[in-house]
């Protein structure tokens, strides 16, 4: 069972699917800290929503490119907030789309940097006291380009497809400690990342034919996060209407 006052931390939390599940975990009972790299505004509003409806939340600043950012953010949430950090949402992406012929190195690195270094560093941090305490939750948001094709998306998919990798390795690595590790995958969902991309071809292409909404992907990850899912492990949910099938 969840220890009392446990911790969450969601990177990306002031937005998108990052919002929605922030929200959706701290009406499961988790005291969430989400992160925010330069929206302030966004993720003081997601805060407040939180504690609106009784629950207990706090906003941090973290760029997850920074290699020494991740012990530092999990004890600030864990002082923010007065319990451990036996969570962890490795939310926080970006894109740089380009063929891969003329790719650059920077879109390369920055996407790589951002969607996959980043949730190793945090989830290698993480683990130290969940494994402690014998108990975790870590959820990977991954995506559906990780093992399916999307042309201009090189970066992006390398980044996911090596995010799914990672998860399943590092969850065997600590399944008999009472730790859970899985990745969530998304397809087309409505966030900002999306806009200018949902356009009929794409929508046509979808045998839902909608994209997804955030309280959708939120609603999976919340599951994993959960008690109910303490024998899941390593696994890979897609949320994609279908696109994986």
């Amino acid at each position: 069972m969840r220890p009392e006052r446990a911790v969450i931390l969601v990177t990306g939390g002031s937005r998108g699917i990052g919002a929605a599940t922030a929200q959706a975990l701290a009406a499961d009972g988790w005291a969430v800290a989400l992160t925010y790299r330069t929206n302030s505004d966004a993720a003081a509003q997601v805060v407040s929503l939180i504690e609106a409806e009784g629950g207990a939340a706090a906003a941090l600043m973290l760029d997850v490119t920074d290699p020494d950012s991740a012990d530092a953010v999990l004890e600030q949430a864990s002082k923010a907030l007065d319990g451990p950090v036996l969570g962890l949402i490795n939310n926080a992406g970006v894109r740089a789309d380009d063929l891969a012929v003329s790719l650059d190195d920077d879109a390369w690195d920055s996407v790589l940097e951002t969607n996959l270094t980043g949730a190793f560093r945090l989830t290698r941090s993480a683990l130290r006291g969940m494994i402690r305490a014998r108990y975790g939750r870590v959820v990977n948001i991954a995506s559906v380009v990780g093992p399916r094709a999307n042309a201009g998306q090189a970066n992006y998919a390398a980044a996911k497809a090596g995010l799914i990798g990672f998860t399943k390795t590092a969850a065997v690595e600590v399944a008999r400690r009472g730790v859970t590790i899985n990745a969530v995958a998304p397809g087309f969902v409505r966030t900002d990342m999306t806009d200018g991309v949902l356009d009929d071809a794409v929508l046509a292409a979808i045998p839902a034919r909608r994209a997804g909404e955030p309280q959708e992907v939120a609603a999976c990850v919340s599951f994993l996060a959960s008690d109910a899912a303490a024998y899941v492990t390593g696994s890979t949910l897609f949320v994609d209407g279908g696109m994986s099938a």
